[in-house]
């Protein structure tokens, strides 16, 4: 049951829209916290809090180059996991819609 509890932690933290959507950012590349945020439509503070979430379940690293940090995706499952969401809640236009 332990490894459950821990499965249902680590999806309740992706069970949010910001933090969908910056995954799904984060499986074509890396990106800063400013370039994630902007493209959700968020401030950079709640755009690295939602990035810190993701982080502490091990879906993500980050690494600095300079004064910018990028975050690319850590956990390779993801890919699979974003391909049946979007497959089953995201409309094909959708399902290939990068950076704006």
């Amino acid at each position: 049951m332990a490894d459950f509890a821990e499965a249902a932690e680590c999806l309740r933290t992706l069970a949010h829209p910001v933090r969908l959507r910056i995954v799904q950012l984060l499986l074509q590349g890396r990106y800063t916290v400013g370039e994630l945020a902007a493209d959700c439509g968020v401030p950079d503070n709640v755009g690295s809090e939602h990035l810190r979430l993701l982080q502490r379940c091990g879906f993500l690293t980050s690494q600095r180059d300079g004064r910018r940090v990028y975050y690319r995706v850590a956990e390779p499952h993801l890919e699979q996991l974003m391909a049946c969401i979007e497959g089953r809640f995201l409309s094909t236009d959708v399902n290939h819609r990068r950076m704006r």
